[in-house]
């Protein structure tokens, strides 16, 4: 895989320069050697658990809320097990040789707060929550929860200006009104989100798109805002160095969220999730396009809708935190190689 080559001969930058001379102060994981995987403390990457954001560069946080789910509810308890089947993340990319750990500040911030009983007050909660961590300098990578949970974190991270998103899903979530006059469901966000003026649509791709839809122009509204829709079929006929090629020509070097639903993977082998559509992406493609996003300039990311009561032997958490790690890799080098670059 000659992409990778590259980014394996850069994998010096943590020895190097001031990631060298900061790398004693890091957060590490507890060491699998020396305490076995189903002991101590169940924390994200098993790494230590701290009160804030302060110091760090990346905060591994917690969003245990599925308010907006409208159909199989469960994603609230994603942060909880995708924390436990992340105790198999090792320290070390095995493709691209990135050891994340020593070239940027991790830690598990723990849960923002939630309320599971008021919508509004939910979404208001986790905004806080999520603005307490960048008030504190750090990039926040999130666990869901629904995908409604990703509106207020783009509500913090798209303060001053709008953010591009590349967006890993089998659905648009560019819906408007669910049950009457109801806005704000795991179908709606990215819609809500352009009319508040926290994504540029035309900095927005959406990956993986697939499964039966409400009606004929779904997403008619989505792709009139210039979000560019890549289709599962599309994919499938292309790959994903090209796909990937693209969305890193649309979203270019300006802020990125990154978000990845879970259920853009086949239920074949990710099952605990709230809206499962067959046909889906395998979870080996799934790591090749998250591998392709380094060097993006990211604001954020995050793994939404593992929903652990439909899981099968933690096989959808252990995607999910599979995912994280990978996004957790791409986004520790895109700081290191920024932070080297002054």
């Amino acid at each position: 895989m000659p992409e990778f080559q590259a980014l394996r001969s850069l994998s010096n930058v943590n020895r190097s320069g001031m990631a060298a001379s900061m790398e004693n102060s890091f957060h590490q994981p507890v060491d699998a050697a020396r305490v076995p995987r189903f002991a101590g403390l169940s924390t994200f990457m098993r790494l230590p658990a701290v009160p804030s954001a302060k110091g760090l560069d990346i905060a591994l946080v917690g969003i245990p809320w599925d308010g907006g789910t409208t159909n199989r509810a469960g994603a609230r308890h994603g942060p909880r097990e995708m924390r436990n089947q992340s105790s198999l993340m090792r320290r070390v990319h095995h493709v691209s040789g990135t050891e994340p750990f020593s070239i940027a500040n991790v830690a598990d911030v723990g849960d923002v707060s939630v309320n599971p009983i008021n919508l509004l007050d939910g979404l208001k909660r986790i905004e806080e929550g999520i603005a307490a961590i960048v008030a504190d300098g750090a990039l926040p990578l999130a666990a869901g929860g629904d995908h409604l949970t990703t509106l207020p974190v783009l509500r913090t991270v798209a303060r001053k200006a709008p953010v591009g998103m590349v967006h890993f899903d089998a659905h648009s979530d560019t819906n408007d009104r669910y049950f009457g006059d109801n806005p704000y469901t795991h179908g709606t966000p990215f819609r809500r989100a352009i009319e508040e003026g926290l994504l540029d649509p035309k900095r927005v791709v959406q990956i993986g798109i697939r499964g039966s839809i409400y009606e004929p122009g779904e997403h008619d509204w989505a792709t009139s805002q210039g979000i560019r829709i890549i289709y599962m079929e599309e994919f499938v006929k292309r790959g994903a160095a090209s796909v990937m090629q693209e969305a890193r020509d649309l979203v270019g070097d300006s802020p990125t969220y990154v978000t990845f639903d879970i259920d853009c993977i086949d239920p074949s082998m990710a099952p605990g999730t709230g809206t499962p559509e067959i046909g889906g992406f395998t979870t080996r493609e799934a790591q090749e396009m998250v591998r392709l996003l380094d060097g993006l300039n990211f604001v954020g990311a995050d793994v939404v809708e593992v929903a652990p009561p439909f899981d099968l032997a933690g096989m959808t958490a252990l995607a999910g935190a599979t995912m994280m790690f990978e996004l957790l890799c791409v986004m520790a080098r895109s700081l290191a190689d920024r932070r080297a670059r002054g």
